[in-house]
């Protein structure tokens, strides 16, 4: 494992500082690597949302009305038996 040396501002610092003082983490490397585990996964589910966007803005225009993209839905929620 790499090891590093940081900085903290004094309200980051008081605020991991309760979080070890609550024993919720063993030490201020485990928060950040939590911290840093999390922020890793939403950027993941961001550049999936991102790849999804732009695929659907690709496909084109639709041409259906309102009524029939819903009764569109609805034949298939009945199909599937949800409704």
């Amino acid at each position: 494992m790499t090891r590093q040396s940081i900085s903290f501002s004094a309200p980051n610092d008081q605020w991991l500082n309760n979080l070890l003082e609550r024993e919720e983490y063993a030490s201020k490397s485990e928060i950040v690597n939590d911290l840093i585990r999390k922020a890793r996964a939403q950027q993941s589910e961001i550049e999936l949302i991102r790849a999804k966007l732009m695929a659907s803005e690709k496909s084109g225009f639709i041409t259906q009305t309102r009524e029939e993209i819903r009764a569109e839905f609805k034949a298939e929620l009945r199909r599937n038996g949800e409704l």
